[in-house]
């Protein structure tokens, strides 16, 4: 039998998701070791040696592919311990990097600070170069600049640089010059060139990307080739791919070289999840949300495809490379709730994280968190957290509560507890709403996929305040975004910048721009093994009205000949007015940038459909309990989501327990388990069919 893992490390906790030739798919958690990933996830890897009764090199040995999403990068950044980096840019620009672009994020707090430079001044340096707007030299390669700048390096002992000069994305030669010398002078260095990293217009943008690579970069090329090296000395011999931000996955020596592409790497896999699961309905708008210990992740997937940006940030930092957009905010299991300075009751974004964790856990945690007041509402059972392999701590959690929040508000524990489970769900029906309703979609339009071991306790409340119509939480929703990986196709993007008016615009030109990030796209795909008929490419172009800052992207349909043009403009226009909501046909555009999207296909588990249970879910009863609904305590019935299946019902309220999640269903809901043993919640007096094809219709 062989196999296929997909490993999501989190703040609180690393997901696994094994699944066998056949489909079969098995969850596996283990807390994350934040000091050495790597310890979390050989004991996950331990852990499912075990549940097949094998060592681990035998267990490995049968293991074919694991995709992993790491942290590393993230939390290097987040923490500010990345690489020691330098940065080289042409001369009369070397504060470009740390300027940004010169606008303050808050405007009206005085008091704002920008984020501590990922590469300090002093190790910035500049040579006098320069090629112009069109990529015509001007100015050589100063050779003595540049030894000057190495041996600045050399002093400070960096031990990654970063490379940026003005318009080398029209003509890399200098920068490749540079890098070339720097390689010989500086070995083991780990280097970054814009040329390669990001070859497009946009100066802050562009030095702040290839910052970041050279700041996380000998971060992630250590762990990688020593999971690579631990793995093979345990008898793993399969492909190891990692996630990527854009959603796709890639080779560890892509990864290494294209560090930053995995900053946002971990919540990237929910999104292929979604439509994965949604495909079981035929459902093809969806938002999904996962609520794990730390963060709230949610993203919109409009029509089967979720919304890739350009324009995202990391503490505070630009980066420029596609991204999966994704909507994160501090609203997890572990968020801490604490009362302000105007007596207000406040939950996150402080989390209690893995070490210590809620007080529940009995680890050394002491500030009550949303977990604690979940358990505290009945939601959760004391001896069966984590399928009974933690024990759950309602004393000493009431006592926190009560100590922490109930005393100083002037009301009981329950009434504390109820309180942050209200101000948790507001917190994140509002970050739908920012996704959602702030980019002009209805969110009663989409279906709620729902997943994180802490997000089906929370999804009925979200979905009444938005009055979102369906919620679907897939079997082994906690391991959400580890499932993702096992779906996803391998990706790589490409951009070349080739500023030019619609009208007149040379076609031969850009069709050979097209062409040389599609022979690089698929010697690259082909080094990864992925053969040629399994290569899906996709051309796109970054338009803007004349005039404009801000690009959209538009689709192309293959090479392009020039009566496409019109059609081009024709798209954007379309494409703008949905967008910001007009359109100025007729204006004068220009094309900024031409994309290409390289898919190498991976062959994809196959869920089995279940069979038939019945509508009864005797079967699965587990016993009464009391829980908080309505403003007090009710009897409601508990079921084991192990033992139901296709086609039972169950009324809300009610609670499902699985062992690495509960599913709450509130009393406004009805449940049933779909033919992939999924979840799905729909309100009561609705007839599911009926709102599965009103949501199937809408465009």
């Amino acid at each position: 039998m062989s196999y296929k893992i997909g490993i999501d490390v989190g703040g609180t906790f690393t997901d696994f998701l094994l699944v066998d030739a056949d489909g079969t798919s098995e969850v596996f958690k283990v807390p994350t070791t934040p000091a050495d990933p790597s310890i979390g996830v050989f004991r996950g890897l331990e852990a499912m040696a075990a549940a097949k009764s094998v060592e681990l090199t035998q267990f490995l040995a049968r293991v074919r592919t694991i995709v992993h999403g790491t942290t590393i990068t993230t939390n290097a950044v987040l923490t500010g311990r990345g690489a020691k980096t330098g940065f080289l840019t042409t001369k009369g620009f070397r504060d470009a990097l740390n300027l940004r672009r010169g606008l303050k994020e808050e405007q009206y707090e005085t008091k704002y600070a920008p984020p501590t430079p990922l590469v300090p001044r002093r190790l910035i340096q500049v040579v006098e170069e320069r090629v112009d707007c069109e990529g015509k030299e001007l100015a050589p390669l100063n050779e003595e600049d540049l030894k000057n700048a190495v041996a600045k390096f050399k002093e400070e002992q960096i031990q990654s640089l970063g490379i940026s000069f003005l318009f080398s994305f029209f003509n890399s030669e200098h920068e490749q010059q540079a890098a070339r010398y720097i390689e010989q002078e500086l070995p083991g260095v780990y280097i970054s060139a814009s040329s390669d990293i990001l070859p497009q217009i946009r100066l802050y943008e562009r030095c702040s990307t290839v910052a970041l690579n050279a700041f996380v970069g000998p971060i992630l090329k250590n762990y990688l080739e020593s999971l690579l090296s631990k793995l093979g000395s345990v008898g793993f011999n399969g492909t190891l791919l990692i996630m990527q931000s854009n959603g796709g996955v890639m080779a560890p020596e892509s990864t290494i070289r294209f560090a930053a592409n995995t900053l946002l790497s971990g919540p990237a896999g929910a999104p292929a999840a979604g439509v994965y699961h949604g495909r079981a309905h035929d459902l093809s708008n969806i938002i999904t949300v996962d609520m794990g210990g730390t963060s709230f992740d949610a993203c919109l997937i409009k029509n089967g495809e979720a919304t890739i940006t350009t324009e995202a940030s990391i503490a505070r930092h630009r980066l420029a490379t596609p991204v999966i957009d994704i909507h994160t905010i501090g609203a997890g299991g572990g968020s801490i709730a604490w009362i302000d300075t105007g007596g207000m009751l406040q939950v996150g974004p402080q989390s209690a994280g893995a070490d210590p964790g809620p007080v529940c856990y009995g680890l050394g945690g002491e500030e009550p968190t949303v977990t604690d007041a979940d358990l505290l509402l009945g939601y959760l059972e004391p001896g069966y957290f984590h399928g009974g392999q933690m024990k759950l701590d309602y004393e000493k959690a009431t006592r926190i509560m009560e100590e922490k929040i109930a005393k100083p508000l002037g009301i009981s524990v329950i009434d504390a507890a109820y309180g942050i489970y209200r101000v948790i769900n507001s917190k994140m029906a509002a970050g739908l709403s920012e996704i959602s309703v702030g980019r002009g979609y209805d969110p009663r339009e989409f279906a709620l996929m729902v997943a994180g071991g802490a997000g089906p306790i929370h999804a009925g409340m979200i979905a009444n305040e938005l009055d979102i119509p369906m919620i679907i939480v897939p079997r082994g929703s906690s391991v959400f975004c580890a499932s993702g990986m096992v779906m996803s196709d391998l990706r790589h993007d490409y951009v070349r910048t080739c500023t030019s008016a619609v009208d007149g615009v040379d076609v031969n030109h850009l069709n050979s721009l097209l062409g040389q990030m599609e022979k690089e796209a698929r010697e690259t795909l082909a080094s990864e093994n992925i053969r040629p008929e399994q290569i899906v490419i996709n051309y796109s172009a970054d338009l803007r009205y004349e005039g404009q800052f801000n690009e959209v992207e538009v689709s192309i349909n293959g090479k392009l000949k020039p009566e496409d043009i019109n059609t081009l403009v024709a798209d954007f226009d379309k494409k703008h007015d949905t967008l910001f909501g007009y359109a100025l046909a007729g204006t004068p555009a220009e094309i900024i940038n031409l994309r290409l999207s390289a898919r190498g296909i991976t062959e994809k588990p196959e869920t089995p459909k279940a069979v038939w249970c019945g509508e009864n879910p005797e079967a699965a009863f587990k016993k009464e309990r009391k829980a908080y609904f309505n403003g007090s305590f009710t009897d409601v019935p508990v079921y084991d989501g192990l033992l139901m299946g296709y086609g039972n019902q169950v009324s809300g309220p009610a609670i499902i327990e699985e062992p690495t999640t509960t599913i709450i269903v509130t009393p406004e809901f009805e449940l049933v388990c779909d033919r992939f043993n999924n979840y799905v919640l729909y309100p009561k007096g609705a007839d599911l069919d009926e709102l599965i094809n009103k949501l199937k219709t809408v465009g």
